[in-house]
Formats: C-alpha cells, sequence, structure tokens
C-alpha cells in the first residue's frame, strides 16, 4: 500500500490518499482525521498513521 498526502488550498483542508500495489484508491481522508483512516485500512492504529502523516512531506508518495 502506498500513501500520498495532498495540500489543501483555501478552505479545503489537507487530504490523505491511500493506494493499493496497482495505484488504485483504497481510502480518502481528511489529514486531520488519521482514526478514519485507520478504520478503512486496518494495517496501523491511528497513532501509527498519524505520525507517517506528520512526517510525510506534501505530493511524495510513500510506501506503508
Amino acid at each position: 500500500m502506498y500513501i500520498l498526502k495532498i495540500k489543501g488550498v483555501d478552505k479545503m483542508p489537507d487530504f490523505i490518499q491511500i493506494r493499493d500495489q496497482d495505484f488504485t484508491l483504497v481510502a480518502y481522508f481528511r489529514a486531520d482525521n488519521p482514526a478514519k483512516g485507520a478504520d478503512i485500512i486496518k494495517i496501523m492504529n491511528a497513532v501509527q498513521l498519524s505520525a507517517v502523516i506528520r512526517e510525510l512531506p506534501y505530493g511524495k508518495i510513500r510506501e506503508l
């Protein structure tokens, strides 16, 4: 699985995309709500996902 952080503009918040090995979208959620993403992907808890999101630069794909 891969994670991508997308910068929000104006009133739109930052978003996170989780994609599988074929880059198919698996989850799409706000960066300030990692619990929702953790519920969807079930490979890490919200605290772990939050740490990954904090250190992830915008626009860069990273393998989970």
